[in-house]
This record gives structure tokens, sequence and C-alpha cells, in this order.
């Protein structure tokens, strides 16, 4: 039988990623994923606190394997993923994260009852516009290129079964003209980036938890 939440249960949140989802550089209530938990709530959604399953330099590979060492349990009424990052600056190629990508998009769904509309996938934003990418020498261009690759082939994914897929990629660029949005770090996303990101999440995260509670 389909999983369904109850109109006034609490809703439940699963966030899997890297650096992007645990929010490196920030506290953990600016983070994205706990930003966006309370704007839901602001949208009369009881949910709870986000179970986060993600560390900084993860790549899809290390993802899949703390997700089989935490076994968070099921179901979810919304599970966002947002993994890549790490795969493009280890020069690992496309076609494998296409294999990693579609296995992990295919755990998130049996997270969310095994409902792709509850799932939320979050492009790789663009970290060849930060200083730290300017100072290490690398090309911008070529880290756009690789970085716009590896986002086609999660859209792709996400299409096929018919999983939400927001850009924040090309909001990520503006880093490169506005120095508040990147952290102390040189790299990482700064507070108010987060607060962009959860604007341009919400109306997918509460498409999905209206699924559920259909």
């Amino acid at each position: 039988m389909e999983a369904r939440t109850a109109p006034n249960s609490e809703v439940r949140f699963l966030a899997l990623g890297d650096s992007y989802t645990i929010g490196e550089g920030v506290s953990s209530a600016d983070r994205w994923p706990t930003r966006l938990a309370a704007a839901m709530r602001a949208n009369g959604i009881p949910i709870g606190e986000p179970m986060v399953i993600a560390r900084t330099g993860w790549t899809t590979d290390e993802l899949s394997a703390a997700i089989d060492e935490t076994n968070p349990r099921g179901p979810f009424d919304v599970v966002t993923l947002l993994i890549g990052v790490n795969n493009q600056y280890r020069g690992r190629s496309v076609e494998e994260y296409r294999v990693q990508f579609r296995a992990l998009l295919g755990r998130a769904v049996a997270f969310a009852a095994e409902r792709a509309d509850r799932v939320v996938v979050v492009s790789i934003p663009d970290w060849g516009v930060t200083q730290f990418a300017i100072q290490s020498g690398r090309s911008s261009k070529t880290i756009a290129g690789e970085i716009e690759g590896f986002n086609a082939a999660a859209r792709d994914e996400a299409a096929a079964i018919g999983a939400h897929f927001v850009d924040v990629t090309e909001t990520s660029r503006r880093a490169s003209s506005e120095s508040d949005l990147t952290a102390a770090d040189g790299l990482h996303p700064s507070a108010r980036m987060h607060e962009i990101w959860t604007r341009l999440i919400l109306p997918a995260a509460l498409e999905a938890v209206q699924s559920a509670r259909r």
C-alpha cells in the first residue's frame, strides 16, 4: 500500500549531499535544508528538522557508502539530492557520475515511498567563479563547462523518472561579482546564498509534500 502522510502529522525531510548541503562555512541554522524546513513551516507545513546525510568532500560513491552506514528509515515526505561537485573536482568522468547518480536517485525514491515526485534534485553550483578557483589557477571556463555536463546528466536522470530538478547553478555564478555570496573560506556559499537557494528550492519542495499528502 502506498504511504501517505496524514494531514496533521509531522512531515519528514531527508537531505542528501556534500558540502553544499551540510553548509560548510555557515552555521547549521543558515544552511539551506534548515532554512527550507523553516520556510515550509511558514507555508503551513508541519515539518520537523531535516535529517541530513552530507559531508564536505563527498563524491557520489562516498555518499552512497554513508547512506549504507547511516541506514535512514523511510518513508520521507520529501528527499533532496545535491551531489557531484567533488566528482568534477577530482577529474572523474560524467559517465561514471551518471551511473552512480542514477543509483543514488533510485535510493532517494525508495526513501520517498517509491514516489519520484517527492524527490527534489538540486543542481551543482559553479565553484569556478570563487576566489579559491581563481587562486588555484584552474580555468573558470573549464570548470563551468564540466559542471554543465554533470548537471545535464543529473537533469536527464531526474526527468526520466519524474523527479523535480531545481537549477541553482546560474545563481551561484553571481558570486563572481557579489562578494557577500561567498563564505569566509573563499569557496563555499555564504548564508545569503543559502537563503537565495532556499527560495529557489521551496516551490518544488512544497509540491513534493503536497503529493505526499494526497
